[in-house]
């Protein structure tokens, strides 16, 4: 077992998870080694034909990768493992939202436009002075669990994708009923600070923790009582914040994320699950 490769505990926790052997092609192939490959480039960076003879043929390695990324596979087991942390009561559903920015390689760019309905036109690359970049929204709980991620270009603002990351948040319950979709508090920083955000979490009967921008704390006081009271704010609530940018951190070890070297978005976001998944066991 190399560095970085599954234990025996892991392996156990995974492989239920993982679709039927048939689904690999034929003869059936090691699903342990595929699954430890895609992880060495994720956790590497490196590029795919690169990946070590000692985890086989590196073409498998990535077909398997894209044929789960586009049945589905990835998104299951993420899934699953939310719903077996939510069952355990890991989950304790206290959610901090914030994004991050992600440098994009120079071999990101170059996809050809349309041919993927559910990938973005912009192929969620965004250009700066600082070069190609890719930002990824998350929604992580007070334990750690990334409930949801949006993936949009380098440049997008954070407060616009607020209700499309809380729409992502989706655990179903075992033994049946509603899936839990609603947190019992978000908490976020000034970036997140806008009333349509406050109406739409007000709407939906979640406490939240946002602080209000100086420039309206500042147009709210010129408009005297018209300008209504202050949003509430609790000091101590939002220190628990930390949490997601400690989590980002964690996140960004694995370099193939750190750093964006797919060209399709859909890809990327396979990639950020893949990662999500190895570090949930």
């Amino acid at each position: 077992m190399a560095r970085g490769d599954l234990t025996d505990e892991q392996w156990k926790r995974l492989e239920p998870l993982l679709p039927p052997v048939s689904k690999l092609g034929r003869p059936p192939r090691n699903r342990r080694q595929i699954f430890d490959a895609i992880w060495w480039r994720a956790r590497t960076g490196s590029p795919w034909r690169d990946v070590p003879e000692r985890y086989g043929p590196w073409e498998t390695a990535y077909s398997v990768f894209r044929r789960w990324q586009i049945d589905g596979t990835w998104d299951h087991i993420l899934h699953e493992l939310h719903i077996r942390a939510d069952a355990d009561g890991v989950i304790a559903w206290e959610v901090s939202v914030d994004s991050t920015v992600c440098r994009a390689h120079q071999h990101a760019a170059g996809a050809r436009k349309g041919g993927l309905a559910e990938e973005p036109d912009d192929h969620a690359l965004g250009r700066s002075r600082g070069g190609l970049t890719t930002k990824i929204h998350l929604a992580v709980d007070s334990s750690f669990h990334v409930l949801a991620a949006v993936v949009t270009a380098g440049q997008r603002g954070d407060a616009p994708q607020f209700t499309a990351v809380m729409r992502r948040i989706w655990v179903p319950r075992i033994g049946g009923g509603h899936p839990r979709t609603r947190p019992v508090h978000v908490i976020a920083d000034r970036a997140y600070s806008s009333r349509q955000i406050r109406e739409y979490l007000r709407r939906r009967q979640i406490p939240h923790t946002i602080p209000e921008k100086r420039d309206q704390a500042h147009h709210r006081l010129r408009r005297g009582s018209a300008g209504g009271r202050p949003p509430m704010f609790d000091r101590e609530k939002y220190k628990a914040r930390h949490k997601v940018e400690c989590r980002i951190g964690l996140m960004k070890q694995a370099r193939g994320l750190a750093t964006r070297y797919e060209k399709l978005a859909v890809r990327y976001e396979a990639t950020i699950r893949l990662v999500l998944i190895r570090q949930a066991l």
